[in-house]
């Protein structure tokens, strides 16, 4: 089965790589753009068919390893 997730800073923490490509497109003339935030995108393929089984041990790894809690949003997709 095939999991997405996505990851992306929280409300309110600072996004260095957001401000710098914010900063890169108004250089460019894009005056539109008002925010950007960066985040990242992963995918994993899980053995088995239980999909709640596998949302939360896909949780539980992003709790663990590849989300900082703290400082990270993410959102699961089981597909």
């Amino acid at each position: 089965m095939k999991i997405s997730i996505y990851i992306s800073p929280k409300e309110g923490v600072l996004d260095p790589q957001g401000q710098a490509a914010l900063g890169a497109l108004k250089s460019l003339g894009f005056d539109e753009v008002t925010a950007v935030h960066i985040g990242r995108y992963i995918t994993l393929e899980v053995e088995g068919d239980d999909a709640a089984k596998a949302e939360e041990r896909v949780t539980e790894m992003c709790d663990r390893l590849l989300a900082n809690p703290i400082i990270e949003d993410y959102r699961v997709n089981v597909e």
